[in-house]
């Protein structure tokens, strides 16, 4: 079974950010390969990592359900199963899964269905599977994988995704997910660092912290060029800062599963 990292929290506070870097990381150290599983209908991880990509599992959700006759006798799981061999998008030393939006009115329960099938499968072919997880909380009720080995829970610099980030903790206990691990990170911090106030809050709360992100202009600059975020050159702070978080978390537990 791959090791999974799983990253959480609520809207823009870079949880897609982090998760590519992460890829990023895992490929640099030879840790791989990787699959890379973007569970958020609203996909941009690809734009991260610098992929192109065809068709998401929420369109096979709307192919399949429109579909009258399947081709050549096949059944409907096993159409589903071919077209998600197809959505697999190859990248040096990791493969991209992409939810994307379903079309039309209706819930995601389909398409996530698709998707918990697809990476409990998938996740024997892989070394490391790495979630980047829609906002909000609704991802862990509805149980997107089975078992997170390390999930991190990222917040902007602010009380509000802090309360985010403790809500993950609290629903993970609620519904006994089995999640091993759990760890804050607080991204996008100002030079001036964070005010008293806040790593009070974060005390509080009784999360471990994994470190903290520097704010980084180079990443809007990029987003706003189109560059690939992985792009980014090797002294950038942010890196520099999520790298190590990496280093100190990460690292220790996937060389003694080695």
């Amino acid at each position: 079974m791959a090791y999974t990292i799983a990253l959480a929290g609520k809207g823009g506070t870079g949880k897609t950010t982090l998760a590519g870097f992460t890829v990023d990381y895992l490929i640099k150290k030879g840790l791989g390969p990787v699959l890379a599983v973007d569970a958020d209908p609203n996909s941009n991880l690809n734009n991260v990592l610098g992929m192109e990509v065809e068709f998401t599992l929420g369109e096979i959700r709307e192919e399949v359900k429109n579909m009258d006759n399947l081709p050549g006798g096949m059944t409907k799981a096993d159409y589903l199963n071919f077209r998600l061999q197809q959505a697999i998008v190859e990248g040096k030393g990791y493969d991209l899964l992409v939810m994307g939006r379903p079309e039309g009115l209706g819930c995601y329960c389909f398409a996530n269905g698709i998707l918990r099938e697809a990476t409990d499968k998938l996740s024997n072919f892989y070394s490391f599977m790495v979630i980047d997880n829609e906002a909000g909380l609704e991802h862990l009720s509805r149980r997107t994988t089975k078992k997170v080995d390390l999930m991190f829970a990222v917040s902007e610099c602010s009380k509000r995704g802090i309360d985010a980030a403790y809500r993950v903790k609290t629903l993970i206990e609620e519904l006994e997910l089995d999640v091993k691990e759990l760890f804050l990170i607080v991204n996008r911090v100002p030079k001036e660092g964070i005010q008293k106030e806040l790593m009070d809050h974060i005390e509080k709360y009784n999360i471990p912290l994994a470190g903290l992100v520097p704010l980084d202009e180079n990443i809007y600059e990029y987003d706003n060029k189109g560059i690939p975020l992985v792009n980014l050159p090797e002294e950038s702070q942010a890196i520099k800062a999520y790298r190590s978080i990496l280093d100190n978390i990460l690292l220790p537990r996937v060389t003694v599963k080695k």
